[in-house]
This record gives structure tokens, C-alpha cells and sequence, in this order.
């Protein structure tokens, strides 16, 4: 079962957040042979999503990191989304991670 994980975005700012992804001793997972991949959609049913950069940077000691830049979070109506970070490894896949996020408006536009 994934693991909850709430995240807040301020309109036009980059995001990036790194997540540790660990076995069920709580021992860092090697993800040597995995990819990541996540996206964000305005509800479970939308057709439409935006698409995290994901990059596994720490393969051994089972670091994620997900990014979105400043024009991805700018292009985003203030409101409630949701999300998930998906690993897939030797042809399977593995929900890691989900929840909500919470987009809130930018006031300073460029």
C-alpha cells in the first residue's frame, strides 16, 4: 500500500522533492533497476494530467526525486489535485506514494 504524502504548491514556484523509498525492515530499497514515473490530475477521473520530471538520483540508497518547474506550477488553476509516484521494476508496478496537493494562487505574476 502506498504511503500518503500531502503536498502544497505554490503557483509559479519550482517544486522538487526528494523521497526515500525504504523495504519493510525500513532499510533503504536499491533501485538500481527501477524507474519512476508521476503524474498530477485535477481529479481521479481526469484525462488531462501534468507530468512530474522524475529521476532516480540515489539508486542504492533508494532516493526519488520529483520536480515540476515554475511554467508547469504557473499553468496550474489554485484548487486541489492529486497525485501518485508510481515505480516500476522488472515489469512491475508499484504505487509508492499519493495524496493531495494543494495549489494555492500567485499573487506577483512575471
Amino acid at each position: 500500500m502506498a504511503t500518503i504524502y500531502n503536498l502544497a504548491i505554490d503557483q509559479g514556484t519550482d517544486l522538487q522533492t526528494t523521497v526515500s523509498v525504504t523495504d519493510s525492515s525500513g532499510s533503504a530499497r536499491d533501485l538500481s533497476n527501477a524507474t519512476a514515473r508521476a503524474q498530477l490530475r485535477r481529479s481521479y477521473f481526469s484525462e488531462s494530467n501534468v507530468q512530474f520530471t522524475v529521476n532516480i538520483d540515489n539508486p542504492s540508497n533508494g532516493e526519488v526525486v520529483m520536480s515540476l518547474t515554475n511554467a508547469q506550477t504557473a499553468n496550474l488553476k489554485y484548487g486541489r489535485y492529486v497525485y501518485d509516484l508510481e515505480l516500476v521494476d522488472s515489469g512491475n508496478v508499484e504505487r509508492i506514494l499519493e495524496g493531495i496537493v494543494t495549489v494555492y494562487p500567485e499573487v506577483t505574476k512575471a
